[in-house]
This record gives C-alpha cells, structure tokens and sequence, in this order.
C-alpha cells in the first residue's frame, strides 16, 4: 500500500499531465487535416460579363480656354523707290485699307500708296521719309485687332477630335450670351501639348484672357449597339473586344469596328450583334476606382477611394 501512494500514484499524475500537454501542443501547432481543408479559399474573382445593348451615343465635348488676340506679323514693301511720306506713328491704331507709306517709283515712274490691310495696331515701323524702300522689306508690324479662343486639349481627347466639327459655340463668364466661333482646328506644339482653336467674329466685343469655354458637337446615333469604353482594346475607329461564350472556356478576341464615342460608351458598327455576352473590363486592366464617402462625426466628409480588380 506504501509503495502504490508514493510511487505507482505519482508515476500515473505524471503521465496523465504529459498527455495533457502533449494534446495542447498539437491542437495549437499542428491542427486536423480537415480543419486546414475548410480554410482554404473556395471562390475564385470572376471578371465580369455584360450584354451588347441598343442606346443613344452623343459625343459633346467641353474644353476650358482663354481669349485671345491673333499674332502680329510683319508688312513688307512690294516696289522699289523713295519714302515720300510716313503717314502713321508708332503704337497707332489704324483701319483697314489705312495709307501707311507713300513711295515714289522710279521706272516706271508712279507713286505707290502702302495701305493697311486689316485693322490693327502698328510698331516697329522700318521706313522713314527719304528713304529706299526695297521688294520685299520690312516696312512695319501690324498686331491685327482679331481674336481667338484657344483651349486646352487632353491627350487622351485627340481621337475624339478627329472628324471636329468646323464650328463651335462660345461661352464668357460674365460675357455676353454663348456665339458661334469658325474655323475650328486642332493644334500640337512642338512639345506635344495640344488645343483647339478658333476664331472669334468681328461684331464680338472680347478682351484678351478672358476665359471661356467652347462646346463641340462631335456626332450623335441613336438606337446604335453600344458598349462601354471599358470593354474595348483600342477606341478610334477600330478596337478588340473579349466575347464570353459562358461556358468556362477562354474569352474569344474579336475585332470591332467603333463609330460615335462620348468617353463612356462607343458605338459599335460591326462586328457584334445585340445581345453578345463581353468582358466589362480589358484583360489585365483595373476596374474603375469606386469613391466612398462618409461623415466622420464632426460635421466633415470623408472620401476614399478603392479601386476593384
């Protein structure tokens, strides 16, 4: 009885407490197969498939500019002979068919009247009285009193503007009610910024660096089969679309040809049919940034944005 309390009993305690532990260690460092089975990931990131619709596409396009006044340029001589007379001062403003210079021909002998040949304002005179004036010399500059709106384009915006309209509409803040202005083009500098031009009318009282906005009507369909921008490889005239057969297989690369684009959704001319099941997003891009915004308890708000992949 002696020997079962002081050995057999503490030899039991002890084994019974090593067991203990050792199932601990286990649950806490090597956990069942079946459990590590469950936390595995069962759903996978699907990219999202939409429908070929019918809507409407218009392509109106706002740029931010400023006014302003057309470039001097230099007026030459057409004859050779004597400055008689000067007619006009530096700084003058001068009208259209102005006399500026009065030149004495020698052979045949005849006076010349140089006259403006559009109103302006005119420096840098080079010809004084009894002087030869030659073919082809710098007689003035004539800053002209003709404006321009001239605003900035965005890269991206280029292939929108490529069948530009050949006139667009005019707003001034505080200015007078929106006009037509002509001769639309698009401009790249030789730093590869671009913008659109225009010139103002004659009856339009204007002020260099007023800023202004000009609205262009780049095309408009109706009841078109339309896709979004997303959805498209490409976007001028021609681009790719991923069609899904939805069955599991790869997505099919086909070849569209685009028509009217309003920065959100294209027109497509050819090459899908209305109910067509394509990716939303171009493989291997991000989907749009999505912003959520929220109060933060004080009054202000608080946006952040995520994007979605």
């Amino acid at each position: 009885m002696l020997v079962w309390r002081r050995i057999v009993v503490p030899v039991i305690f002890i084994l019974v407490l090593a067991a203990g532990a050792a199932a601990l260690v286990k649950l806490a460092f090597f956990p069942a197969a079946a459990d590590v089975a469950q936390e595995q990931p069962t759903a996978g990131i699907a990219d999202p498939v939409i429908a070929v619709e019918r809507g409407a596409v218009v392509n109106e396009l706002t740029l931010q500019g400023n006014i302003a006044r057309d470039a001097a340029y230099i007026v030459r001589t057409e004859t050779d002979g004597t400055v008689t007379a000067v007619h006009v001062a530096d700084g003058a403003a001068v009208a259209k068919d102005q006399l500026l210079f009065t030149i004495k021909q020698e052979y045949p002998a005849k006076t010349i009247e140089v006259r403006a040949p559009e109103a302006g304002n005119v420096s840098l005179i080079g010809l004084v009285k009894g002087q030869m004036a030659s073919i082809g010399g710098e007689a003035l500059t004539l800053t002209p009193t003709r404006h321009h709106l001239q605003a900035t384009v965005q890269a991206t915006q280029l292939y929108r503007l490529v069948n530009a309209p050949a006139e667009g509409t005019v707003t001034i803040t505080g200015g007078p009610a929106p006009f037509t202005c002509t001769g639309v083009r698009v401009e790249i500098a030789e730093d590869g910024t671009a913008s659109v031009r225009c010139a103002i009318p004659a009856d339009q009282k204007v002020f260099a660096g007023l800023p202004a906005t000009i609205d262009l009507a780049l095309g408009k369909v109706d009841d078109a089969l339309i896709v979004p921008v997303t959805a498209v490889k490409g976007g001028a005239g021609s681009g790719i679309v991923w069609v899904d057969a939805g069955d599991g297989s790869d997505p099919e690369e086909r070849k569209i040809t685009l028509g009217v684009n309003d920065g959100e959704n294209v027109e497509v001319v050819e090459g899908l049919v209305e109910g067509d099941a394509i990716r939303q997003f171009v493989p291997g891009f991000a989907a749009p940034a999505e912003e959520f915004c929220y109060d933060d308890g004080t009054g202000n708000e608080i946006c952040e944005t995520g994007a979605s992949w």
